[in-house]
């Protein structure tokens, strides 16, 4: 079975450490949990290569590498802000 390699970008990481901790574990596990399938439970962003997962109130912007296997996660935040 194939899964797909998660890399944090710098600023998703930082973002990711500013919030409370059990929403910090939360966001965590919900994009490990992407590994075996990551199409099941993300959408597509309107005019964008990218892709959101949403987790309560907040949502994670990624970017899904298929021939390489791999997320790339480029933002964590609020869906408030997230989209500015």
């Amino acid at each position: 079975m194939t899964r797909f390699e998660i890399v944090w970008s710098v600023p998703a990481l930082a973002q990711l450490k500013k919030l409370d901790r059990v929403i910090a574990r939360r966001i965590f596990d919900q994009v490990s949990d992407l590994r075996e399938n990551p199409f099941r439970r993300v959408r597509r962003l309107v005019n964008s290569p990218y892709y959101r997962l949403r987790v309560g109130d907040y949502r994670v912007i990624l970017d899904i590498q298929g021939r390489l296997l791999r997320i790339l996660v480029l933002k964590v935040g609020h869906r408030r802000g997230i989209y500015d």
